[in-house]
């Protein structure tokens, strides 16, 4: 039989949607644009991200009307108990590991099995995918911080995470099979461990694995940003000089409502303890602008606690209600049109971050590992993520390359080789 996969949402989704391509291949599927099943794994951190999820749904039905098609991922969890949507089986956010076995005994007559994620246990992963240059690997999954505005603790449950022999088994698997960089990702990756057994044993422990050029964190809040993380990090050239780190809101009213775990003091401070630790590392973020009750004045105080940490890139939603959430029953909601302002408004300030970053690297000697090659151009990232476009051989995707930055032409750093002298 053949398959296609259709995947909304975060890298913890990517990650599963993999997983799942790997378990049907293993079973003699094969993937084609012309499917006997279709898999939607879908996401429901906003509104948009449903009806993303809806239409896609409905597209897949209509382009594919003989298919089984199979919908599994957050908003099928969120939506249980009212769901409206066409498809043979349906299976919220457990049991991704079982597709091949649903699929086998679907019959005709449609299967639903969505179960509660309140006691959820850690359903073992791993990835087998040797096609890419940068590998994930899901070490925990789900989120006990419960922000007033977010859904995902209810459709992902509580924090639990992967047995640290099979991360470790997991990464050399894929290092051995030539992936240089492994993304380390879960819904609340900071929070990961296996006993006593944290995130800063388990860095240091990867950074060993040789062969390994590059481990980066997909995502990690501030507070889980401790001493003995920032002492694994700390002359680590491995670990990449790169770190996303949700600020959300720089308004110490707005984080507080927010049920942040932090204020922009805090936040400022620990990202200053990082820098001195780590040269010329760079810093992305996530904010929500138009929260309840976010006043022009809030939303300036972000824009000035933004421009006094420094960061390189801004990932910007607009505060979208879901329900059953603390946030959804604030009052004093902000309107669509100024939330569109003020999403553009930041778009705008990340896009001048982004080029002024690059900019500072011109005429420096950069490293980078090339992930595309498109018309006898080499693309990938630096360490800190500046994304590189350079002339070179197709035979150096997946290694080091050396170069110097020549020119800004957004969103790529335009660069050379050092004396046609390509790898490290």
């Amino acid at each position: 039989m053949t398959y296609k996969i259709f995947t909304l949402g975060c890298k913890v989704n990517e990650y599963e949607s993999e997983v799942m391509a790997d378990l049907l291949e293993n079973h003699g599927f094969i993937k084609s644009e012309n499917p006997h099943v279709c898999i939607v794994n879908t996401c429901t951190v906003t509104n948009t991200a449903d009806s993303k999820s809806r239409k896609l749904i409905r597209k897949i039905r209509k382009d594919f009307p003989n298919a089984i098609l199979l919908v599994a991922g957050c908003m099928i969890q969120n939506k249980k108990d009212d769901l409206d949507i066409d498809a043979d089986i349906i299976i919220g956010n457990k049991h991704k590991t079982e597709i091949v076995n649903y699929i086998k005994d679907f019959q005709k007559e449609k299967i639903k099995v969505i179960e509660s994620m309140e006691n959820a246990s850690f359903e073992k992963m791993q990835l087998n995918n040797f096609n890419l240059t940068r590998a994930y690997i899901k070490i925990q999954d789900g989120c006990d911080n419960y922000c007033s505005y977010c859904i995902i603790p209810y459709v992902r449950g509580h924090v639990r995470c992967k047995k640290k022999d099979d991360v470790l088994s997991e990464a050399n698997a894929l290092v051995k099979n030539g992936h240089k960089e492994i993304v380390l990702t879960g819904i609340h990756t900071g929070n990961y461990h296996d006993g006593n057994y944290g995130l800063d044993k388990l860095l240091i422990d990867l950074s060993k694995i040789e062969g390994l050029k590059r481990i980066r964190i997909s995502s990690i809040e501030i507070t889980e940003l401790n001493d003995k993380v920032i002492d694994a990090i700390k002359n680590n050239n491995v670990i990449v000089n790169h770190m996303h780190v949700p600020l959300q809101s720089g308004s110490d009213s707005i984080l507080k409502s927010m049920n942040r775990k932090y204020d922009k003091k805090y936040f400022i401070n620990k990202i200053e303890k990082i820098r001195k630790v780590k040269e010329d590392i760079s810093f992305t973020t996530d904010v929500i602008v138009g929260f309840p009750g976010e006043t022009e004045e809030m939303f300036l105080e972000t824009i000035d606690t933004i421009k006094k940490i420094g960061f390189t890139k801004l990932h910007v939603f607009p505060y979208s209600d879901r329900n059953g959430t603390k946030a959804s029953f604030m009052t004093n909601k902000i309107s669509g049109t100024i939330k569109k302002e003020r999403v553009k408004k930041l778009l705008e300030i990340s896009k001048q971050l982004e080029i002024d970053y690059m900019k500072n690297h011109i005429d420096k000697k950069l490293v980078f590992i090339p992930e595309v090659y498109e018309e006898g151009y080499l693309i990938g990232h630096t360490s800190n993520f500046i994304l590189i476009k350079c002339k070179g051989d197709k035979n150096l995707l997946n290694t080091e390359v050396v170069v110097v930055g020549k020119k800004c032409e957004y969103p790529y750093l335009i660069s050379e080789t050092i004396n046609n002298k390509c790898t490290v």
